[in-house]
């Protein structure tokens, strides 16, 4: 069972990693990790592989992308909870600079995503 936030219809960072090894494999195989979610919002890491980085010594923009689909994801369930069917319609990223290989309390931001989820009615979920 899913596990939701204390007193909201959202889904827990323990429930969304629960969504993650059900459901979402390829975030495990790349090792995408939910560190944060609540509310609408959501924070994930994405380890460091030698594999990830394309000419220039940047991480590839794909990997980028799979990243913040999974994170807006997050961020989705967080506020409405347990709904697996709701999916993304489009997304838009805008890289905004080369990124360093560790990000983390890095205050610049990389790119910009705009992303638009289907969310099923209550009667299809």
């Amino acid at each position: 069972m899913v596990q939701r936030a204390a007193g909201t219809t959202g889904v827990t960072v323990e429930g969304f990693r629960q969504i993650m090894r059900d459901s979402l494999p390829f975030a495990a195989a790349f090792g995408a990790e939910i560190i944060e979610m609540g509310e609408g919002r959501a924070v994930a890491a994405l380890p460091f592989k030698s594999d990830f980085l394309r000419p220039g010594g940047t991480i590839g923009g794909p990997l980028l992308m799979m990243l913040a689909d999974l994170v807006v994801y997050a961020a989705v369930l967080s506020a409405i909870g347990p709904v697996e069917l709701a999916v993304t319609t489009s997304l838009t990223i805008n890289f905004l600079r080369k990124p360093a290989l560790f990000t983390q309390g890095d205050g610049e931001m990389v790119a910009h995503v705009v992303a638009t989820y289907s969310i099923p009615p209550r009667h299809r979920r």
